[in-house]
């Protein structure tokens, strides 16, 4: 015998409430993914780790919150080994398997430079934590940093090398098997000799080099009054400790490829009397930034963050930031949210991204004084 109509319509309905009741559940524990690629292990695996961990710390924070859009955050972390070509392979990896809503990553530009083009094709964001080469975000429309560029980074050190280390003649140092070594001292020397100094000798290295003497030798004999060497914190140390052993006791300086808790382990006293620029510092004392490092030390055993710990953490932030204005986690809608961002205050400082997807953001000058990192200066935009 069948059920009378009314029952049959009652049941169908209580069939497609529980059924849409099961997909909404379904859908809000379904984690939002969210990729990150970085130099874990390898010669660059400080800037890696300090990346991963400010990312973990904002998740942490979040997810404890609720998520976003009443989803949790899933991160697929990925190492590059801090090997050129790796980069490339993990992402293609996040972005056909994994299906994440955005990349973040990486500190290096030359890495970088290697997913931009790969996040722009999928039209998935990328969001760089400390790649300063300016050709990072022309690679497309979904490409965007946390960080200041190359340009602005490179005009800072030159006004500061005649300013305040009165230099008219300087050397300089550079990788040439680096897009961000190459590219700051192209922006350095143009306005160096802009105003008024003068470059009085080249010299290169390739990535991985641990013997400077040749170069550093040909330096001396040039009678300069600084040397600009604008690579990473392992050659920065060596080039430091060799030029001492040279009796090379001029000032040293370079850019935010030196930050890096490895730095001073590795020249130790020889990088006295040298300074960098960088994104970041825990002695900064905005509300922001101290109540940031007060969360790092107590997530990472007492551990001081630096500037691309505190960047990770930005990226992360600025990205949820976007996906909870637009409502989305794809898309073009989402894209622009990001590009929209503006005054958002964070670890890092205040971001505000401009038409070309860059933040505009003030440089920190460290000095290293008692074989310890002092700060020296901020230098605005």
């Amino acid at each position: 015998m069948k059920s009378p109509a009314p029952l049959r319509r009652l049941a169908t309905l209580a069939s497609v409430a529980a059924a849409s009741l099961l997909a909404l559940t379904a859908q809000a524990a379904e984690t939002i993914k969210v990729g990150e690629f970085a130099c874990l292990t390898g010669k660059d695996a400080t800037f890696g780790q300090s990346q991963h961990k400010g990312i973990v710390l904002a998740l942490e924070e979040l997810n404890a919150a609720g998520g976003v859009l009443g989803r949790k955050i899933e991160l697929i972390a990925e190492d590059n080994q801090s090997k050129s070509g790796e980069s490339a392979t993990v992402a293609k990896k996040l972005i056909s398997r994994d299906k994440v809503v955005a990349i973040l990553g990486e500190v290096t530009s030359g890495r970088t430079l290697e997913v931009a083009p790969l996040a722009q094709a999928a039209k998935i964001p990328l969001i760089a934590s400390g790649a300063t080469n300016p050709a990072v975000t022309q690679k497309g429309d979904y490409v965007f940093r946390v960080c200041f560029i190359d340009d602005f980074q490179g005009t800072v050190m030159a006004k500061f090398a005649l300013a305040d280390l009165k230099a008219k003649k300087v050397a300089t140092l550079t990788s040439v098997s680096s897009a961000y070594s190459v590219g700051l001292a192209k922006f350095f020397k143009e306005t160096f000799v802009a105003g008024g100094g003068t470059i009085v000798a080249e010299q290169k290295f390739s990535e991985g080099d641990k013997d400077f003497k040749a170069q550093l030798t040909a330096i001396k004999a040039a009678n300069v009054d600084a040397i600009f060497v604008p690579g990473y914190y392992q050659e920065a140390a060596l080039v430091a400790r060799q030029a001492r052993s040279l009796g090379i006791n001029i000032p040293l300086f370079g850019g935010d490829g030196w930050e890096s808790e490895q730095l001073l382990k590795i020249g130790g006293e020889a990088l006295n009397g040298t300074y960098y620029s960088t994104h970041f510092t825990p002695e900064n004392k905005e509300p922001a930034v101290a109540t940031f490092v007060t969360k790092f030390k107590a997530r990472w055993k007492n551990e001081t963050p630096d500037a691309y710990a505190a960047l990770g953490y930005d990226a992360l932030y600025i990205l949820v930031d976007a996906i909870k204005r637009s409502g989305v986690t794809e898309g073009p809608k989402l894209r622009d949210a990001i590009a929209s961002t503006k005054n958002f205050s964070g670890a890092s400082g205040i971001t505000t991204l401009d038409k070309d997807r860059n933040a505009s953001k003030p440089a920190t000058i460290i000095a290293v004084k008692g074989s310890k990192l002092q700060f020296h200066k901020t230098v605005a935009p």
